[in-house]
């Protein structure tokens, strides 16, 4: 407790628990859905190469950069949000390692995807 100078009174301030971040959370969701997305482009650009299906795969190869970008924008938002001073009375944000995991699987997501993409063009065309 502490007291307000030129008074009688104290002042209490109430503990407020830490709050996992939202943005860590969803860049992380993104990430994973990124990875599963390349795994989509990987098998539509190798299985269906030589039978259209790498529109598909370009279509899934966009869809699968945009999420990984998206995931690791939110991330590095939420680890700001996370590195962020916070004076007692206002809310603390944890999830530091979610927001790490979620930029590695953006990444790999979207470099799986344009790897998946490149397979499927170099199987086309041999």
């Amino acid at each position: 407790m502490e007291m307000v100078p030129g008074t009688p009174f104290g002042m209490v301030y109430l503990d407020v628990p830490p709050v996992t971040s939202g943005l860590a959370v969803g860049g992380l969701v993104a990430g994973i859905a990124s990875i599963l997305v390349s795994l989509l482009v990987i098998c539509f650009g190798v299985v269906g190469a030589n039978r259209g299906g790498l529109w598909a795969s370009g279509a899934f190869t966009v869809l699968g950069v945009l999420a990984g970008a998206a995931a690791i924008v939110a991330c590095l938002l939420g680890r700001r949000q996370i590195r962020r001073p916070a004076a007692p009375p206002a809310v603390r944000f944890t999830g530091r390692g979610l927001a790490v995991a979620g930029i590695s699987c953006g990444a790999a997501g979207a470099l799986l995807s344009l790897l998946g993409l490149g397979l499927g063009l170099l199987i086309s065309l041999a």
